[in-house]
């Protein structure tokens, strides 16, 4: 079979990005957050419950417990709860930044515990959710090979720690190992990067175009690695997934990734 062109492979992946927010426990099933109270937090359709339940699950389900420091789960008696696949009526919760995140399954309906700085709640996900039929299709710049730059990769003697916005309003600290280096239309610019655990150079950036045609809050991005050679692929610059649920937790782009061009590559968003 012939090599792929460019283009071809770029377009597989712009389908590929479609593809992933519809699909069974993906960022269009998402359904729910709910930020724990100490004590007890009832879970069920019942609209007094504080975890609420799409209406097909039982009126009270059972309560999740946090004390400050750790969270449980008790399930009433005769109803059907997985957490990670096994039946259970008490299990003690890992959060979503945890190595094993606990998965709670009724139905199919999924839950987890999240951690946001001192925050805790309850994220869900309702695979009957219409919007994973419905919601348009992701829309994208013409394909411009101008907007796929050479880079270099730089690890900062130790990592620093960056101040990244988020959705709450909130400014949370995390270590950035390096930054990425390029040159565009005779300028240099560096992106502080990421290192994610398998390897890959994940970025957040903000540029002008989030004013009229792109995420208000800038894109995501993760560099292509090729033979040794790095590169910025903005045609690959896609949006959080706050774009297309209400109910995710995104982070956004630190200032110091603020970059004064237009960049008209990557992933659109309507702004109306």
């Amino acid at each position: 079979m012939a090599n792929k062109t460019y283009r071809q492979t770029l377009n597989d992946w712009r389908q590929e990005r479609d593809d992933i927010i519809r699909k069974e426990n993906g960022w269009l099933a998402l359904a729910g957050l709910y930020w724990l109270k100490l004590g007890k937090n009832q879970f069920g359709s019942d609209p007094k419950c504080e975890v609420q339940l799409p209406e097909r699950a039982p009126a009270f389900a059972g309560f999740i417990e946090y004390n400050g420091k750790s969270v449980s789960l008790r399930v009433n008696a005769g109803e059907k709860v997985y957490v990670n696949d096994k039946p259970a009526d008490f299990a003690i919760l890992q959060p979503d930044i945890a190595e094993n995140p606990s998965f709670i399954t009724l139905h199919d309906i999924r839950l987890v515990v999240i951690q946001r700085g001192n925050r805790v709640g309850v994220r869900m996900w309702d695979n009957q959710r219409e919007a994973r039929r419905s919601f348009p299709a992701r829309t994208w710049y013409d394909i411009d090979e101008s907007f796929r730059v050479p880079a270099t990769y730089n690890a900062y003697e130790r990592p620093k720690m960056a101040y990244f916005p988020d959705i709450t309003g909130e400014k949370s600290e995390f270590p950035v190992e390096g930054y990425l280096a390029f040159e565009f239309n005779g300028n240099h610019y560096q992106l502080d990067t990421n290192k994610e655990d398998d390897g890959t150079l994940f970025v957040r950036f903000w540029d002008p175009t989030s004013k009229d045609g792109t995420y208000p809050t800038g894109r995501y991005l993760v560099a292509d690695e090729e033979d040794g050679k790095i590169f910025i692929d903005f045609n690959k610059a896609y949006s959080p997934p706050c774009a297309f649920t209400d109910f995710a937790t995104c982070v956004f782009a630190p200032e110091q990734n603020h970059l004064d061009f237009r960049v008209t590559a990557g992933e659109t968003y309507n702004h109306k």
